[in-house]
Formats: structure tokens, sequence, C-alpha cells
């Protein structure tokens, strides 16, 4: 009797899998960047990327790799940012999160948020003073928005900010803040007691009044850090303050930059459950044959294939339309919405497909399944973002 012994070390790299031609939209320069983050990934990340998740520690060699890649500011213009185009910026996030979503959830925190809040909002001084240290990553972000009692509704969020001459007073609570604990600088969004409105504050950290402590006990996207805040009667100075934005609305169009690229990064994290799964039933042998040979693994296989074919569809659209200009918040929150619970049905299939080596770290397919679960919440829930879209669809708002 002999016992089969599977090399796994392999699973999770990347098969190519483009059935639908998605490869031909790419210009060279999407190619070349697309390619470079897929040898990192599959080089530098996959071999350590379980380890830093079951240690809840955060990759810092993998992050300080990233400006020397060239992705870091995403599509933002000068500065020293990587002036990637749309579709580049998509594809970069899908590779980085089919590696490891704790890194691409980094780098969507510190660009996707932090820059892009200075990049919309700051005036120029505050852009050339902050985005070039940000871009080499010499400065970290955060951006702090959600609130305790406030996650959904973040725009009924409660934290304050007085103003005393040339300086404000801030005031309040911030939680599930990515990078909040080791941020340089951190984007505070707080409301006018003067005027009732939101507006945007750049706290440089360590500050007097600035309280972060990283959040325990999380199972998903381990390596990355969440902080709860604490603003007692931190000071800004004027300077400080995100000169074009006056109003909550503003919060929302740099959310909404960010919303579509959720769709990319759960594209990556099915990515990488699709080709585990199917790398895993060419090899694994049960009742002497290969599990590929058996009719329901190929029927498993295919729904998953036409799952994640239509996910690409969505992002290389959405793609299409942010390079265009015409990426609506609406469209960006339905391609959220389906690709992040689509991730979650092949991922729960894939991990079934490795039987018991579906649990084991070293075959990723686990902490993908763990990981997508904060995305699927963060940047507006499922719900929230069906209601958005049935508002847009009937005219009838469901919550306020």
């Amino acid at each position: 009797m002999t016992t089969q012994h599977l090399d796994t070390s392999h699973l999770g790299e990347a098969l190519g899998t483009d059935f639908f031609s998605v490869r031909e939209q790419f210009t060279d320069e999407m190619w070349e960047k697309f390619i470079a983050v897929r040898r990192f990934v599959d080089r530098e990340v996959l071999p350590v990327a379980g380890e830093y998740w079951e240690r809840a520690e955060v990759p810092w060699p993998l992050i300080r790799r990233l400006p020397e890649l060239g992705i870091v500011g995403g599509s933002i213009k000068g500065y020293g940012s990587a002036e990637l185009s749309p579709m580049t910026a998509g594809l970069v996030q899908m590779e980085l999160h089919r590696g490891d979503g704790s890194l691409g959830t980094f780098l969507g925190v510190h660009a996707g948020l932090a820059m892009q809040s200075i990049d919309m909002c700051g005036s120029e001084e505050q852009k050339a003073r902050w985005l070039p240290q940000m871009a080499t990553l010499d400065k970290l972000g955060a951006f702090a928005l959600t609130e305790p009692h406030h996650g959904s509704d973040s725009v009924a969020l409660e934290t304050t900010a007085r103003r005393e001459g040339d300086t404000w007073v801030l005031d309040g609570s911030k939680r599930w803040i990515g990078n909040g604990s080791m941020a340089d600088l951190v984007i505070v969004w707080a409301r006018d007691e003067a005027d009732g409105k939101v507006k945007g504050f750049i706290v440089e950290t360590p500050a007097e009044g600035y309280e972060a402590t990283v959040i325990t006990g999380k199972l998903s996207l381990r390596s990355v850090w969440q902080a709860e805040i604490e603003l007692r009667g931190v000071r800004v100075p004027e300077a400080n303050r995100l000169q074009e934005a006056h109003s909550f609305a503003d919060t929302g169009r740099v959310l909404a930059t960010t919303r579509g690229a959720c769709a990319w990064m759960a594209l990556g994290h099915a990515t990488a459950g699709y080709e585990t799964a199917l790398a895993y039933a060419r090899e694994r042998e049960q009742f002497g044959k290969p599990l590929v040979s058996f009719q329901i693994v190929q029927e498993r296989l295919v729904k998953m294939l036409a799952a994640l074919t239509g996910m690409q569809l969505y992002c290389m659209q959405i793609g299409r339309l942010a390079e265009a200009g015409r990426l609506s918040p609406t469209v960006a929150g339905l391609a959220k919405m389906h690709n992040t619970s689509t991730a979650r049905e092949i991922l729960a299939a894939a991990r079934d497909m490795l039987g018991g080596n579906g649990i084991l770290l070293q075959n990723h397919v686990i902490r993908h399944m763990a990981d997508i679960e904060a995305i699927h919440t963060f940047e507006g829930t499922e719900t929230v973002q069906t209601l958005i879209v049935g508002r847009d669809i009937t005219g009838v708002g469901a919550f306020t």
C-alpha cells in the first residue's frame, strides 16, 4: 500500500486564467506592470504570507518593496506617484490580493484613501508637502472615518472639530482604522461645531491626545492592523485642514474612487481560490485517479470559472469607465457588491474541493476565505450597496 505525498508548495501560484481573452484589452504598459507584480506575488509574497497572517504580523519586508515596484499612489498625477491608469491600478490590486489581502489592503488604505484624500481635497501646498514622501513610503498614511457607533451611517459621525484661532481642536473616537496605530499622518474626518459640516484634518503623529490601540482577535486580514482611536483635545493647525473638504460630499468623493477598487480586490481573492482548486484537483488522487477525472469536480470547476469570468468582465468595464471619467459611485457599488459576494462563493467551493487540506494555511485558500469577509464589509456592506443601487433604479430611498 502506498501513500500519496502531494507537493502543495506551488498552490496559489498564477495559472494565467483568462478564458475570455481579457488580456487583449491590456496595453503593453499595463501588461508589464501586471507581470512585474505577478512575479513579486509568486516569488516573494506567497512563500511567506501564511506565516505573517498566522502571527498577525505586518509584513514590512514586503511593504518596503512596493515603491520599488512603482505602484504606490495609484492614479494620482505627479508628486512622485506611480501615475497608473485606472485599469492598471485595478490589475495591481487584483494581483496583490491574489497573493495577500493584508498587503493589498495596506496599500489601499495608504494610497487609495489617505493619499487620495490629500490629492482630491488638499491645497497645492498640502499635496507638495506630503504626497512625495507618501509615494516613497517615507510617510505612512491612514484614513479615520468610521466610528464605534457609525459604520454604514458614517455621515452621522460624532467626532467634533472646534476652531480656536489658527488651531482646530478634535475630540471623538474612531474604529477600524487601517494603519491607524503606525501611520505618520492620519486623515481625520470631523464635524465642525460652528457650521455642522464634515471636514478633513491631517493629524501628524505622535500628537498629544491621540491614542491608537490595535484591535486584536481579528480573523480576517490579520497582517494589516486596524486600530481604535481616541481623540482628546488633539490640536491641529489650520494649515493641516484639507482646504477643499467642505462637507461629507467631499468625503464621499474619495470613497467613490476606492469602492471600485474593492471589486478588483475581490477578483484577486477569487482567482487565487479557483486556480488553487484547479491545480490541486489535477494532482490529488482519490479512488485511484485524479480528482479532475470525476464529473462532479469538473462541473464545480466550470461553475467557478463561469463566476470568475463574470467578475473579470465587471472589473474590465469599471476600468474602462474610470479611464473615461464616467465611473459613477452607483456602478462602482454594484461591482463591489457583485464581486465580493461572488468571491465568497468561489472561495467556499475551493475550500470544500481541497477537503481537509483546505483548512491549512500552507494551501492558502482558508486565508483568502477569511480575508474576503473584511472586503465584503468595508467600503460599504452588501446591504448598503444594494440599497444604493435600489434607490437608483427605483427612485425611492429605503434609508436616510
